[in-house]
């Protein structure tokens, strides 16, 4: 079966394209930017990639009229700040040029969307759900709330607020009930509707049977983690304050905290659980979605992160456009360096950023992800999806990675901070040394001010990074 992948480079397309593959299907995936989107080599007989811009119709051309099978599983909730427009109309095209291929089915994953009063971000859903089954094809719509796993927005959030604070003084929102669902049940749903006549044309409420607050949450969390934890709620703390307490506290983005907050403040329950006979589906606990995700952390198995889509760092851009690092009218600080070996010069290099840190002057690359936090900016809290690996695409602490070739030994990475110009930073290691580059492109006089305002301290920082990655004397 030829099945077409929408968000293929999402937390949840990222996990289920290789599911897709596995049951014999041949996965056509959606993607932007060819040159961010990362794949086992196993699957590359399966799969073949297409380019589209769901916002450019004439891109939805690319995808072929032979697909049996559609999902769209793509969102705009904190891309920018007028999202609703854009997401509804991402759905129309969509919905336009799949009506015009063989396509018998069409399934979209959602939010849980039944009081009657929403917010922003649940109405944009419930919005999209309605265009895209104005289609010719059979619609099938799951909804979620709460994704529990290894990776997801809601997974990280909650294990910020816990693992970070002892004692919490919370809005009043914690005390909303929600219905949670684990990662592993969400890609069984998706992957069971495939073509199951029960599910046309019909949404659907998916989650386990636990009905939790929100403060249930963190502390059940906590107690998986042996962690003893205090919450206090406070009816006084508006929304703005509450997003700026999730922003400040977490490693996710203002405007996806603004999002999520005014979402919190709304019930997500279930109105039945027919969808799990109707598919054979007994759905884990909440317990038992962190004990998974958890097992996943510690084995270093993360297949994807919600810290690596653009979204955690509220820029949007195709990779390919900055790969070229510029030459004219940029600021350089190049140092080259001989190593001991490459192998652990390049091992080195591939364990940078996250729990291992900058090597050296690690309060200095602290205070600079504060500061950057102060400024509206990312800060140093999303870390590193893998340990391990790199890939290109992934967010590492306020870079992202535009290019990664551990063979070659080379890595590029590109700041998502808030500067008055753009950065790179690349890595080489080559005839026996390591080539560290930084590079500044500067906009306007303020830019200028910042490289020389900084340059002090790159002869401290960057000397020491390039000394301890060669692990030389």
């Amino acid at each position: 079966m030829k099945i077409l992948l929408t968000g293929a480079t999402g937390y949840i397309g990222k996990r289920l394209l290789p599911l897709l593959v596995e049951e014999g299907h041949h996965v056509v995936c959606c993607v932007r930017d060819k040159t961010r989107f990362n794949y086992a080599n196993s699957l590359a007989p399966n799969i073949s990639i297409v380019e589209i811009d769901l916002l450019k119709e004439d891109s939805l051309s690319n995808i072929p009229d032979d697909i049996d099978v559609a999902y769209y599983l793509v969102h705009s909730m904190s891309s920018s700040d007028d999202y609703t427009e854009l997401e509804q109309q991402s759905a129309i095209n969509f919905r336009k040029r799949i009506s015009n291929t063989n396509a018998q089915q069409v399934i979209y994953l959602s939010g849980i969307i039944n009081e009657s009063k929403l917010s922003k971000h649940l109405e944009s859903r419930k919005k999209v759900e309605e265009e895209l089954g104005k289609g010719t094809y059979h619609f099938t719509c799951l909804r979620a709330g709460i994704i529990v796993g290894s990776g997801s927005a809601s997974f990280e959030i909650i294990r910020d607020l816990v693992e970070k604070l002892p004692v919490m003084i919370a809005p009043k929102w914690l005390s909303t009930r929600c219905q949670p669902i684990g990662i592993s049940d969400v890609l069984t749903f998706l992957t069971k509707s495939i073509l199951k006549e029960e599910t046309y044309d019909k949404n659907f409420d998916i989650g386990c049977y636990d009905i939790l607050t929100y403060k249930e949450m963190l502390l059940q969390f906590a107690e998986a983690r042996n962690l003893k934890r205090k919450i206090f709620t406070v009816p006084l703390m508006t929304p703005k304050l509450s997003s700026y307490w999730l922003y400040f506290v977490t490693s996710t983005s203002y405007r996806l905290a603004r999002s999520l907050v005014n979402s919190m403040k709304v019930e997500v329950i279930c109105r039945n659980h027919d969808i799990n006979r109707i598919l054979g589906v007994e759905p884990i606990s909440f317990k038992e979605a962190i004990g998974k995700a958890f097992k996943r952390i510690e084995d270093n198995n993360i297949y994807s992160s919600w810290k690596d889509s653009y979204s955690s760092s509220g820029i949007n851009f195709n990779i390919s456009e900055f790969v070229k690092v510029p030459e004219f009218g940029s600021f350089k600080d190049k140092r080259t360096r001989k190593i001991a070996d490459r192998d652990t010069c390049i091992n080195n290099i591939w364990k940078i950023g996250g729990e291992t840190g900058w090597y050296y002057g690690n309060w200095l690359w602290k205070i600079r992800g504060i500061l950057d936090k102060f400024v509206g900016g990312v800060g140093l809290r999303r870390g590193r999806t893998n340990k391990l690996t790199i890939s290109t695409g992934d967010a590492l602490d306020f870079w992202r990675v535009l290019y990664a070739d551990k063979e070659e030994g080379r890595l590029l990475l590109f700041a998502e901070m808030k500067l008055p110009g753009d950065a790179w930073l690349e890595f080489k290691v080559e005839d026996g040394y390591i080539i560290q580059t930084a590079t500044f492109r500067p906009l306007g006089l303020a830019g200028r001010l910042y490289w020389f305002s900084v340059f002090p301290f790159h002869g401290f920082i960057f000397n020491g990074l390039i000394k301890k990655l060669a692990n030389s004397k």
